[in-house]
């Protein structure tokens, strides 16, 4: 219905923003405020989201937002308000990466996404979103690995919630997570 929005962001509350267009303002729910500059002039991608209770409009930066948000609003249990808390979590270049990794604890790590939720993604949208071609198991295989190595399940999940290498090797990835472990 409404693809775009042109005007200035007069407020920011929250995670919304608010954009006057022709002395019209419009209130937007946004997963990072903190991309909108109050006083700017700028074109904000929408999506209308009408439920039988509530109506409202989503907001993204760039056309790339956009189209994640439309994807996850497709997986089977995630609506529109859990799909903007996710986004809030990550970049879509974040996302991208460990949906074609299947990085399963990466998105975990995500606001309202838990084990069922982070396997349906990656169910419903592995090789929609990138054309990479990661191993199915690569990450658990380097998961086994650490743990082998003497890490706490705790920490492995963490240092490899923060590993995104789409294409990388086993090795690749193994070394960025020891390089989280470090830290």
């Amino acid at each position: 219905m409404y693809f775009a929005l042109t005007g200035k962001i007069t407020h920011i509350i929250n995670h919304s923003v608010v954009i006057n267009v022709n002395n019209v303002s419009y209130e937007l729910l946004v997963a990072h405020p903190q991309d909108y500059a109050l006083g700017s002039e700028m074109t904000i991608y929408t999506h209308y989201v009408i439920r039988e209770d509530e109506q409202y409009l989503v907001g993204f930066k760039d056309l790339d937002e956009k189209k994640a948000f439309m994807s996850l609003i497709n997986v089977k249990g995630i609506g529109p308000k859990t799909a903007l808390n996710a986004l809030s979590g990550t970049t879509t270049t974040d996302l991208f990466n460990a949906i074609a990794a299947n990085n399963v604890t990466f998105l975990k790590k995500l606001p309202g996404i838990g084990s069922k939720a982070a396997g349906q993604i990656i169910l419903d949208l592995k090789g929609q979103l990138t054309t990479s071609k990661a191993d199915i198991h690569q990450y658990e295989q380097v998961r086994a690995a650490l743990k082998s190595l003497g890490f706490k399940v705790k920490e492995i999940e963490d240092a490899l919630a923060k590993v995104s290498i789409p294409n990388g090797t086993n090795e690749q990835i193994l070394k960025e997570a020891l390089r989280k472990l470090r830290k």
